[in-house]
């Protein structure tokens, strides 16, 4: 074959991509069955082989006969299902809830997906070979009666990679731009040459190696599939042009992924196949491209200044990887689905910052990714913009004129707390100054670390409800007991029951990671992703069993400002100014300061009620559980219990709340936080690294939000808890700077695992130029304060309010939900109603 050239199109460039992006759109989303199908069937065949084997040999069947498809009018190929956003199966991880699931799929409120009756038949004959042989049951087993109690009361989930892969990596994409899978089959041929048959880890190192190489061969007789489609497909197409771009297309998946890329078209194309086949290999999410501007720029500089590249057909490439990137996608459980809504794949792409020397390396690809963003307008990639001292200004103005569009791209990080936050954890100052951010907001050494990122979600509520109550959820002993409430006459007690409480639910969280950790390590290990991250090769381990250079686990606690407004109004009310006893507030927050429970509490306290009397000798037959049912309800609802609630929130609307700008409020917030942040330091996983905390909720704060009870800080129960380190919705009153400076004020470097601050402004804030700099201005302002991360929506209130009642006009709605941006109109209404309610601010 020969070379074509690149500046050929069979439609005008102003029209490829927004056809690509509607074609994209054009249905719901499909589930396959082909992935389930052909990993069963080399199961089948591998019985007695090491389970590294296994997972080469079906990585290599799946690739071999997967069904492939060219879409209309792409330049860039590669699909994971012929249906545009369509999902595959994972059998291997888990099974059963989709199968649960099969009839209500479609029609759910968050993530629905089409399922043929067809593909339902072929998934579960594929299935039926998976019982007792997936990570979800191996991880169970591990786990410790208490764990799963816990978890069963929903003090915390680590549902994430209890049900799917885990993810959350970059790999070295620039490694495979530069010699190919050829090249890196090469290296791990010469390791498998170099090491004795009686070697002590002969067997597992061998074995991993070879498995590498079979992934290596996979990937590129899977890209020369594509090859072939886009020869024959040029052969039968009577367009000239487009006949032009499929030669072209066969010609760049001839020499990649298996050969260094020779160009700026050839980078492109290769990245994409390593993103692609990454989400074939395993379930996991949060594979994200990393400093895309970084690794890409020599093959565009070379281009550009040869002549052989324009700047405008490396946009449309640039722009059509961020189509694709919107065509990946998966299913998750309904539950989940809440926690996850949007459909995001939390891909994340980040521009500018540092190299390993400390210099800026802001470039012409890092202003083009934003004007990608704007072009695509797809939530895909979640694209980030790394700031410090030595940021261009034009670079954060571009940046900004892109958040003005109410797109919720892009995020902002601070190299200032970020860098420092890495190395405390034991990454090199050259690693950490070259950071990426994983998902939402966690940051990393691109190619040398499995951070377990968004290990599990941790609800700082909850251990504040079992401290009401003893230790107990619905009259089952889930925590330690740490006495009466109303006995606790300081606060100090008060609040040392309720770090109680929350370091065992910590532990019993570490437990559960680790549990699901090692599952992985035995059932799961990944030769293909190993390819790409350091040391694998050398130390003879898969990223799984700690094979990665840098290992942590990173699981995520929410409700900071939810806590600290609680504990600041015990602190104030009852014990300070004795305004209120406890025996009053527990009351109120047990009646739901008179607003009324779901029958699923009410059942829960009649209960616990006829427990105590049967504990007391007392005869509890149906006709007393009967009155007492009648008494709950009665005490529950009664005028008196709503009467005392709406008191009591009068009271605690009048104490200073976090978000305002008030120092001691905020002192008191940074010491809260670290109940979560400090007790996860002690811990470390199965692959050697150290537990390190987020605090980002994804936006499980909604979900989790509805399975726990009213709080001290005036918060209903079941509504959404607060969103990562954000002042809780409508408290912060005071402006955007006010709540800015108290974020800064708590600690986000011990927080290495990332912290997520929101804040909405109405658009008119960001309007002309004067707009964008006090915007630019803000974000400078927090980050000198060490704040580490802010994100924003710029849309108004009433376009919220419109694009619920009437979706069908705002197709194309894209909003800031947590760490990642999503289409407005596919969020559940309760997602929905928790970005409306966020304060509106403006300058």
């Amino acid at each position: 074959m020969g070379l074509y050239t690149y500046d050929n199109t069979a439609i005008p460039k102003s029209d490829r991509i927004p056809k690509l992006v509607e074609n994209l759109y054009a249905k719901m989303p499909e589930i396959e069955s082909a992935r389930a199908r052909l990993i069963t069937e080399s199961y089948k065949q591998t019985e007695n082989e090491p389970i590294i084997i296994r997972r080469a040999k079906a990585f290599e069947h799946i690739l071999e006969n997967i069904p492939i498809v060219i879409r209309d009018l792409e330049l860039i190929v590669g699909s994971t299902t012929l249906a545009p956003r369509g999902c595959q199966t994972y059998p291997e991880f888990s099974y059963e809830w989709l199968e649960a699931e099969f009839d209500t799929v479609e029609t759910r409120s968050a993530d629905p997906f089409y399922i043929s009756e067809q593909t339902k038949q072929e998934i579960k004959e594929a299935d039926a070979y998976w019982k007792g042989k997936t990570t979800s049951e191996l991880a169970t087993a591990y786990m410790e009666p208490e764990t799963l109690t816990a978890m069963e009361h929903n003090m915390f989930t680590p549902g994430n990679y209890f049900y799917n892969g885990v993810g959350h990596v970059t790999v070295k994409y620039w490694e495979v731009l530069d010699i190919g899978f050829a090249g890196i089959r090469e290296k791990a041929e010469a390791e498998l040459a170099s090491i004795s048959y009686a070697d002590g880890n002969y067997q597992k190192k061998s074995r991993l190696l070879q498995a590498m190489i079979i992934s290596c061969n996979a990937a590129i007789n899977y890209a020369r599939r594509y090859a072939q489609l886009a020869l024959d497909e040029a052969q039968k197409c009577t367009d000239e042009k487009r006949k032009l771009e499929l030669l072209q297309i066969a010609q760049n998946c001839v020499n990649v992924p298996e050969k260094g890329a020779t160009s700026f078209y050839e980078a492109c194309q290769s990245f994409w196949f390593v993103q692609q086949l990454l989400q074939i290999e395993s379930s996991g999410h949060s594979i994200s491209p990393g400093r895309f501007d970084q690794y890409m720029y020599p093959y565009y500089k070379k281009d550009l200044d040869s002549g052989k590249l324009t700047r405008e057909f490396a946009q449309e490439l640039i722009d059509c990887i961020f189509v694709k990137l919107n065509d990946l996608n998966k299913c998750r459980d309904g539950a989940s689905a809440e926690g996850f809504a949007g459909y995001s794949l939390f891909q994340n792409m980040i521009v500018g910052g540092q190299n390993s020397e400390g210099i800026d390396v802001t470039n012409d690809l890092s202003f083009m990714c934003i004007d990608a963003s704007h072009h695509v307008f797809l939530p895909a990639p979640s694209l980030s913009i790394r700031v410090w001292n030595g940021t261009p200004h034009d670079l954060m103005i571009k940046a900004a004129e892109l958040t003005r569009t109410g797109i919720g791209l892009p995020a902002y990080y601070n190299d200032e707390v970020i860098i420092p936050s890495l190395m405390s954890r034991g990454v090199t100052l050259e690693d950490a100054r070259d950071y990426n951010i994983i998902g939402c907001v966690e940051p990393q050494k691109a190619g040398k670390t499995d951070g377990w990122h968004d290990a599990a979600f941790f609800n700082m509520c909850r251990p504040l409800e079992l401290v009401f109550h003893n230790g107990k959820d619905k009259g089952v002993q889930v925590g330690p007991q740490t006495g009466n409430v109303e006995d606790m006459d300081t606060f100090e007690k008060f609040y040392h029951a309720y770090k109680v409480q929350m370091e065992y639910m910590i532990k019993l969280l570490v437990n559960a990671d680790n549990a699901i950790d090692m599952a992985h390590a035995e059932r799961c290990p990944l030769p293909f992703l190993s390819s790409m991250i350091d040391d694998c090769m050398k130390s003879g381990k898969s990223v799984q069993e700690g094979g990665a250079v840098y290992n942590f686990t990173g699981p995520q606690g929410f409700g900071i400002a939810n806590m600290a407004d609680s504990l600041y109004v015990v602190k104030t009310l009852v014990y300070d100014e004795k305004k209120l006893s406890m025996k009053e507030l527990k009351e109120a927050l047990t009646t739901n300061y008179g607003h009324g429970l779901n029958q699923e509490d009410i059942a829960a306290m009649t209960s616990e009620v006829a427990q105590d009397m049967a504990a007391a000798g007392q005869q509890v037959g149906p006709t007393e559980i009967a009155a007492i049912l009648q008494s709950v309800v009665a005490a529950v609802e009664s005028p008196e219990a709503k009467a005392n609630g709406e008191r009591i929130l009068k009271m605690i609307e009048e104490v200073p709340k976090f978000g305002n700008d008030d120092p001691e409020v905020d002192a008191f917030a940074r010491d809260v936080a670290y109940t979560y942040t400090k007790p996860m330091l002690k811990y470390y996983n199965p692959r050697g690294g150290q537990f390190q905390a987020g605090l980002y909720p994804v936006s499980a704060n909604v979900p989790l939000g509805a399975q726990t009870g009213a709080t001290p800080d005036g918060r209903f129960a079941y509504q959404p808890v607060a969103d990562g380190v954000s002042p809780s919705a409508g408290k912060d009153v005071n402006g955007p700077t006010a709540a800015a400076n108290s974020v800064s004020r708590l600690d986000h470097g011990i927080a290495s695992n990332g912290t997520l601050f929101n804040q909405k402004f109405h658009p008119s804030a960001l309007s002309g130029r004067r707009g964008l700099e006090n915007f630019v201005g803000l974000i400078r302002s927090y980050f000198d304060q060490k704040g580490s991360h802010m994100q924003f929506n710029v849309v108004s209130r009433e376009t919220l309010l419109d694009a619920q009642k009437h979706p069908e006009q705002y197709k194309h709605l894209v909003v800031r939900v947590a760490g990642y941006s999503a289409l407005f109109t596919t969020l559940s209404k309760s997602l929905q109603d928790d970005i409306i309610r966020r304060t509106e601010q403006g300058f």
